[in-house]
């Protein structure tokens, strides 16, 4: 599975443009609802049958624009992946409410949670190996803190887990149907 199709999405449906050069030098802007997004790209509903290059700008609400490249096409339903690879915490916070982050950090903290206590460690022993306190993990896993990525790769080796499930793996059920 590709980087981009694991990421995790956030269901948004925000209306966003999707820009493009048609080729003449003419800049042409399509209305779209963004349907939902990820730290490395974004699904859209075209709003219109116009036809999309694979080189184009999304264009979100609060004027973060993002160069893409066409991951997938399926009638007016279109993939993107961001051209720079991931969106930097600051774009995906205006790509994203707060109530979506929280609900992101609270599923990877969950996933860490499970796959902690299924090798066996305790808080206190998975802190001690990153590097951080108890106290953290105890955030962390509660959703309320972010963990940088760093550590997340350290976490996932030392849990014999993905990077990818950590933080796109199935939601423990409990997280589900919160």
């Amino acid at each position: 599975m590709s980087d981009h199709r694991a990421a995790t999405r956030h269901h948004t449906l925000r209306t966003g443009i999707v820009e493009f050069d048609n080729g003449t030098g003419s800049i042409i802007s399509v209305p779209c609802t963004i349907r939902d997004v990820s730290a490395t790209g974004a699904r859209l509903q075209l709003n219109s049958s116009a036809w999309v290059p694979e080189q184009f700008a999304v264009i979100f609400t609060g004027g973060l624009r993002k160069a893409c490249r066409l991951a997938w096409r399926r009638e007016r339903l279109i993939g993107s992946a961001f051209a720079d690879g991931y969106a930097s915490q600051d774009e995906q916070a205006v790509m994203m409410t707060a109530d979506e982050q929280s609900r992101h950090r609270l599923g990877i903290g969950a996933r860490v949670k499970a796959a902690r206590q299924m090798r066996g460690y305790t808080e206190a022993q998975l802190a001690e190996r990153i590097g951080v306190t108890p106290a953290f993990v105890t955030l962390a896993e509660q959703g309320e803190a972010d963990i940088p990525l760093y550590q997340l790769m350290h976490v996932a080796d030392l849990l014999m887990v993905s990077l990818d499930g950590l933080v796109a793996g199935p939601a423990p059920e409990e997280v589900d149907a919160a």
